[in-house]
């Protein structure tokens, strides 16, 4: 018999269409398969079985009828407990912010997905406030590995990433204002996509500014193109956001590696200190699609590690987020997010200004970059997972979650797609993460090699 928990998005509307099974059977799966991981990887901030469940037989009638209202009518998703959801509270991880309403607005993806038909099975977990690329909190807990709970998921979309990974609904939604959608991916072993910096609008505007990207996280690439297709659509309440998108980016899957320029930096340039297992998986990725046509040269762009500047623009962004709040609301902070708001709250103007003179630089030279080449590939993670409950790995001499990270936050800052497509395991049988980037506006580009790797066989 068919596991309906491990069929893809793509998959589960052909079956829909074909009366081969409903959303209300694919939601009850879903959601037995959310209650059962929930104790032990700690994914979910609340399930809402009540609705998910009405909302499928609403759903099924319509596909009964023939008359879906959208792309995903009847798909169970999830949601990031970043992004407003109409009656369902949005605490973003912390206890400083009240569960009382009214929550009687939906954040522009997530109000794309309702008018799909998508079937929304519950808020998935986030450290406070996005703020770190682990998923753990004072208000929810710790988040932990499906592959081995004593890891960490990853973050700052961990319970997202981790719901995929374990059949708890095909689709998520995530955010990632540094890396916190493709680190997760990486580290559970599924595909996260950021795109570039307005594809999908979001509302309201991220203290983060425009770091923040919403994106998804999916099984495959072909899921997330089919997730991107709904919420790409302007809204009127993000004035950043881009116009309507080129074209369908389920159309543009077809369309292959053949011919593509592929710039493969396995270290930018020796910055990086990389795992041997994680090297070994992305070089196989790169030789995949070499096999599938793509010119391949190993080359580095031009960019030294930007964690200053992007350090003044996070911890700027942090000091922000709490800004409104009262001296005992603020002991209720997670210690680490107090450490940085702190620092944020000492950068002058003069700084953040500076920062931005930086982010702008790169910028340019990843523009000029991309005259040149389609795709730059590199790791997603120099690691895979670690223990859970840290920001950082125990006796790497990091500070910060970023020092980690040095591969995804420097495409928030040049607002360029990227993703991260799994490229193997480790030796612990941990995933491994390859990520794919491309010129600003070019989700297509990405999303093509992506499919065309899982085409290639598992990574």
């Amino acid at each position: 018999m068919t596991d309906l928990t491990e069929l893809t998005a793509v998959q589960l509307v052909d079956g829909y269409r074909k009366g081969v099974f409903s959303p209300v059977e694919v939601t009850r799966a879903a959601l037995e398969r959310a209650g059962r991981i929930q104790p032990e990887v700690n994914a979910f901030v609340r399930l809402t079985e009540e609705e998910a469940l009405d909302r499928a037989r609403r759903s099924e009638e319509r596909w009964r009828r023939g008359e879906p209202c959208g792309r995903l009518d009847g798909v169970p998703v999830t949601v990031k407990d970043i992004l407003l959801t109409r009656a369902q509270p949005t605490l973003r991880g912390s206890r400083a912010v009240s569960p009382d309403g009214p929550w009687d607005e939906d954040a522009p993806s997530v109000a794309r997905l309702r008018e799909h038909g998508a079937v929304f099975l519950g808020k998935t977990t986030t450290p406070e406030f996005g703020w770190k690329g682990v998923t753990d909190s004072p208000l929810s807990g710790i988040t932990r590995n499906p592959h081995d709970p004593s890891r960490t998921a990853g973050g700052s979309s961990g319970g997202a990433a981790a719901a995929v990974a374990l059949g708890a609904g095909p689709l998520a939604l995530g955010t990632d204002g540094g890396g916190s959608v493709r680190i997760p991916a990486s580290f559970c072993g599924v595909f996260g996509l950021k795109p570039t910096y307005g594809r999908v609008p979001l509302y309201p505007a991220s203290a983060f500014g425009t770091l923040a990207h919403v994106g998804p996280i999916t099984r495959d690439a072909a899921d997330a193109a089919l997730l991107l297709d709904v919420i790409a659509a302007p809204d009127a309440r993000d004035w950043s956001a881009l116009g309507p998108a080129p074209g369908s980016y389920t159309e543009a899957l077809a369309g292959g590696v053949r011919g593509l320029r592929v710039a493969y930096s396995p270290s930018l340039g020796g910055q990086v200190a990389v795992r041997p297992a994680v090297a070994n998986g992305v070089r196989r990725a790169v030789q995949r699609l070499a096999d599938l046509g793509a010119y391949v040269a190993e080359v580095d762009p031009d960019f030294t590690d930007p964690v200053e500047a992007f350090h003044t623009l996070w911890f700027s962004g942090a000091a922000r987020v709490v800004q409104h709040l009262r001296a005992g609301q603020r002991e209720l902070l997670d210690p680490g997010l107090r450490e940085i708001v702190g620092a944020g709250s000492r950068y002058s103007a003069l700084d953040y200004l500076a920062a931005v003179d930086v982010r702008m630089e790169l910028g340019r030279r990843m523009g000029r970059f991309h005259e040149e080449y389609d795709l730059l590939v590199t790791p997603t993670l120099p690691i895979t997972a670690f223990e859970a409950g840290a920001e950082v790995p125990k006796g790497s001499g990091h500070r910060r979650w970023t020092g980690w990270t040095p591969f995804t936050y420097p495409f928030n800052l040049t607002q360029q797609p990227a993703a991260s497509v799994p490229a193997g395991t480790d030796g612990d049988g941990l995933p491994v993460g390859v990520q794919l980037v491309a010129a600003r506006h070019r989700d297509d580009l990405v999303l093509r090699a992506a499919h065309a790797l899982y085409g290639a066989g598992p990574g």
